[in-house]
């Protein structure tokens, strides 16, 4: 399993609130970060969470991939982001 879902469920996130974050981040990667914020993580769990998307900016399309999202719409939103 992914190690971002890992975490996520740790903490009791519901497959349905995964799902949900991960498909608001390939729609709108700002509008994520109100999601995550809406999940109720420890913030040092949150800064550990975010401490390995720095360190693999991977996981996060391993991630979408489990979850069967497309990952171009991922890219789509970070080439409108540098715009």
């Amino acid at each position: 399993m992914n190690p971002i879902i890992a975490i996520l469920k740790e903490h009791n996130i519901s497959d349905e609130k995964i799902s949900e974050l991960f498909q608001t981040l390939t729609e709108n990667p700002l509008m994520a970060m109100g999601v995550v914020s809406q999940l109720g993580i420890p913030p040092e769990k949150l800064q550990q969470l975010m401490g390995l998307v720095m360190q693999n900016p991977a996981l996060i399309k391993e991630a979408v991939d489990e979850l069967g999202l497309d990952f171009s719409k991922v890219e789509e939103a970070k080439a409108k982001l540098n715009q």
